[in-house]
């Protein structure tokens, strides 16, 4: 995964739609697919243009290294986002016609934690975690400015596609 840079067949591109799904240090989930197909839901629910997002679904491990690498610290984490461009910030609870573009790395294993901490599905935690670093990927954050305006709008997203899902078990 490289938090910077759009692939060759993207740039020049009037209307990307594209969301790529890598796994590294776990078997590829049967699916895959369906992640994809959420993730352009959730671009297309929240009034993106264009989006390009690789995703990379990995272990513990995988994502300590890159929360060391990337952030300074050595410990793992659920969800790490890498913006590539400076994205349009929404006016309106929508994103307005904005391109999204970015990687997006989630810990697996901290999904199946976080699950079981929070009471939730392991397809539920995912979702969060994928909306989440999506809405980062668009130029949202919640420092203390923008807390309460990214988890609303997070929430509402995962409201409108609470019947979609990932993983059936």
């Amino acid at each position: 995964m490289k938090p910077a840079g759009l692939p060759k067949r993207a740039r020049g591109a009037s209307a990307v739609h594209v969301v790529e799904v890598g796994v590294e240090g776990k078997p590829i989930p049967r699916w895959r697919g369906k992640v994809q197909r959420f993730c352009a839901r959730v671009l297309h629910a929240a009034g993106a243009s264009q989006w390009e997002l690789s995703l990379l679904l990995c272990d513990d491990e995988k994502m300590r290294a890159l929360n060391r690498q990337y952030r300074g610290k050595d410990s793992t984490t659920d969800v790490l986002s890498f913006p590539r461009e400076a994205a349009r910030l929404p006016r309106t609870r929508l994103l307005d016609g904005a391109v999204v573009t970015g990687d997006i790395a989630i810990s697996m294993d901290m999904v199946r934690r976080n699950a079981g901490e929070y009471g939730v599905t392991e397809d539920e935690e995912l979702k969060r975690l994928l909306v989440h670093g999506i809405l980062h990927c668009a130029g949202m954050d919640h420092g203390t400015t923008g807390r309460g305006r990214m988890l609303s709008f997070q929430e509402s997203l995962l409201r409108a596609l609470k019947k979609e899902r990932i993983i059936e078990k």
